[in-house]
């Protein structure tokens, strides 16, 4: 999926708005586009970044830490 930014955005808020999450989302997104770390932390309006699909079994992984 393509996303247009608009102005003042940010990814991560991005990343939460199309994903629910941004734990290990963030990281993906930035790696399919690599051309946002010269953009800087606020995006203008008009930027096009690609929101790869994320395989949610591999996420969701649960961690006992009492057992």
């Amino acid at each position: 999926m393509i996303y247009i930014s608009k102005d003042g955005e940010t990814l991560d808020f991005i990343c939460w708005l199309h994903y629910g999450r941004t734990a290990g989302v963030v990281e993906k997104v930035l790696k399919a586009n690599r051309h946002l770390a010269e953009v800087g932390a606020v995006l203008s309006a008009g930027i096009r970044i690609t929101l790869p699909t994320i395989d949610e079994s591999k996420s969701n992984k649960k961690i006992k830490l009492w057992q």
